[in-house]
């Protein structure tokens, strides 16, 4: 691990990734290339330039959940704030962290609490954040930590008091059932009897609605998913193209999931250099890159008693596209 820290205490970074980060990347792309059917995992698209394709995916005219998600965390988080009165904030995988002020903003103003923890896999965004929170929020202080929430929870600095996880984005969404479930019960091991989770997810709904989200027609969800190329050449020594690779996305209904694939357009062969492998696609040939569940309330909740983890809030927009859910450890 290593710590950056601002000379007035305002903000401190600690970087868990560095050792064995690309050990593990290496290990998910070799692995991933080698399963039946190939897929590797989304938290590797949030480089640099992809932290700033997302950006660009969140203010397209086909992509609601952020705008819709920030709808209802505009006219919810004040409540939510004077509900639990948190003396900390952590917030799993930020991003540029827009969002967080509704939350932010109320838990200030009401003196309950000043110190806001992010947990991003991106130092950079990590790093921007916290700049613009610190020049933003008056007595803001900022712990943030750059590591996989899936593996470093348990580096999360000890509370100081009540406590609210928020993990927006609907990005809960990107996880199989399994993988949610683990997840689910370790941030429930996390919480103590005060504190609360507050989770975003999208919603099931209409397949064109969803479709079209993930199938912009300026090309930005197609840029970003074939930017995971670009990060697997930049960091492994490969020489894969990614314009030979035609982004793929939609709906599995029974699943109740979106997907996105990376299909080739021809055959074609590359050398990985890091992993001492060469990869063979075949025109057709395809990876997946992400997935992205829809939830209903129901679904949701029997996740949550599965977990130990008790329903006490759900707001939704008016089209019901998009849902806020606060819980806490089960009585």
């Amino acid at each position: 691990m290593r710590t950056a820290a601002e000379p007035d205490g305002s903000v401190r970074i600690d970087v868990h990734l560095d050792e064995g980060a690309l050990a593990t990347f290496a290990d998910d792309v070799r692995s991933g290339l080698c399963a039946d059917p190939k897929a590797i995992p989304p938290k590797y698209f949030y480089d640099a330039r992809g932290t700033e394709l997302f950006e660009q995916i969140t203010a397209l005219p086909e992509y609601y959940p952020t705008r819709v998600e920030q709808s209802i965390l505009d006219t919810a988080g004040r409540d939510i704030i004077e509900r639990l009165r948190p003396t900390e904030l952590v917030e799993l995988g930020p991003g540029s962290a827009r969002k967080t002020d509704a939350l932010l903003r109320p838990m200030l103003d009401s003196g309950c609490g000043t110190r806001y923890v992010p947990v991003d896999v991106s130092e950079s965004a990590v790093e921007m954040c916290a700049e613009r929170l610190v020049a933003q929020y008056d007595g803001l202080e900022i712990h943030g930590l750059v590591g996989d929430f899936e593996h470093h929870l348990d580096r999360i600095p000890p509370a100081r008091g009540r406590r609210l996880i928020a993990f927006l984005g609907g990005t809960i969404g990107n996880l199989d059932g399994p993988q949610r479930m683990r997840l689910l019960r370790a941030l429930r091991a996390e919480l103590g009897p005060q504190d609360r989770l507050l989770v975003g997810t999208d919603l099931v709904k209409d397949r064109a609605r969803l479709e079209a989200a993930y199938n912009d027609a300026a090309g930005v969800t197609a840029e970003f998913n074939r930017n995971l190329v670009r990060v697997i050449n930049a960091h492994l020594g490969a020489d894969l193209d990614p314009e030979a690779f035609e982004h793929v996305a939609f709906y599995n209904e029974g699943e109740q999931r979106i997907e996105m694939w990376l299909r080739a357009r021809a055959e074609m062969r590359a050398r990985i250099e890091v992993l001492g492998m060469e990869v063979g696609f075949s025109a057709g040939d395809q990876f997946r890159t992400e997935i992205s569940c829809k939830f209903t309330r129901e679904r949701l909740e029997a996740e949550y008693r599965e977990a130990g983890l008790h329903l006490e809030m759900w707001r939704t927009d008016p089209d019901a596209l998009f849902a806020l859910s606060l819980s806490g450890p089960q009585p």
